[in-house]
């Protein structure tokens, strides 16, 4: 499943990102936290050369607790500021201000030894499509500042809120790049809803997620649709069967409607029902950890 999406507004919003970039002091960047690279916009890492950095694996209840520790210590270990959170429910937002004054300690002595004392930072939110920038700036603020909502490009310009007087942030349009490299990544971001869901064949993707689902957490399937974990290797269209008899989807005249328990697989994942997974691993220097998918 070879997936690629770029619309249009990308490119003139990259374009905007990298003028805005000479007026702030730090970034802050959303990944989900189930699948925290393939949800980071590899060219962040060449437009944000000399800025202070700061990782945020934004719905961090949706993934596994032992697999967000791993990534938190990967990222320390590429020397970013990292924590994660929860913006909806706002968990972990109360950390932001204090990781900001340590990723920004030099700029703010810089200022201090010039005399510059009411300068506030000045911060950037980047993140791809549907990673919840706009609920982490609304849930960081107290109020609400930004729209939002649960599908990929509802921001579509960049706007600055003052936090207080010593932060502000500059919201930006979610932004993918040109061409996934590895098909694996556009299989992932379509997983957790970062592709818009019009141009994908949503039966199709809910194989490739069942497929990872019976090899990974095959639990899940059980505790969720009944006996649609049981058989280990099964073809996923008899597990598909399974949730489409469980959940009652049927056409009329009785018959099994797969593209419905495709589609109730899918939201169950992203919403969570089907508990706290990851979908990926760093490949670690030190240990067997690599990618789960």
């Amino acid at each position: 499943m070879n997936i690629q999406w770029y619309p249009g507004h990308m490119t003139k919003a990259k374009r905007a990102m990298k003028e805005d970039l000479r007026l702030i002091d730090l970034i802050i960047e959303l990944v989900d936290a189930r699948a925290p690279l393939a949800s980071r916009n590899p060219d962040l890492d060449e437009l944000g050369k000399g800025k202070s950095r700061v990782i945020l694996l934004n719905k961090a209840d949706l993934a596994g607790e032992r697999e967000n520790g791993v990534w938190m210590d990967w990222f320390r270990a590429k020397g970013f500021y990292v924590t994660e959170v929860n913006s909806q429910r706002g968990d972990g937002i109360k950390k932001i201000n204090g990781i900001v004054s340590e990723a920004c300690k030099e700029k703010l002595e810089r200022d201090r030894r010039r005399g510059i004392l009411n300068r506030p930072v000045r911060a950037m939110v980047v993140g791809i499509p549907n990673v919840g920038k706009s609920t982490f700036i609304n849930s960081f603020a107290g109020k609400a500042c930004t729209r939002t909502g649960n599908k990929p490009g509802v921001t579509r310009g960049n706007q600055w809120i003052r936090l207080n007087k010593s932060l502000e942030l500059l919201d930006t349009p979610g932004i993918l790049w040109p061409k996934f490299e590895d098909p694996k990544v556009g299989l992932l971001l379509a997983m957790i809803g970062s592709i818009n869901d019009e141009i994908l064949d949503r039966d199709e993707l809910a194989v490739e997620l069942l497929k990872f689902l019976q090899e990974k957490k095959p639990e899940v399937l059980e505790e969720r649709y009944g006996s649609a974990g049981k058989e280990e290797g099964g073809l996923t269209e008899e597990v598909l069967q399974q949730i489409a008899r469980t959940r009652a989807c049927l056409k009329k005249g009785g018959e099994l409607d797969l593209t419905k328990a495709a589609g109730i697989l899918i939201e169950d994942f992203r919403s969570g029902r089907l508990g706290r997974i990851t979908l990926e691993l760093p490949k670690l220097e030190s240990s067997t950890e690599e990618k789960l998918f």
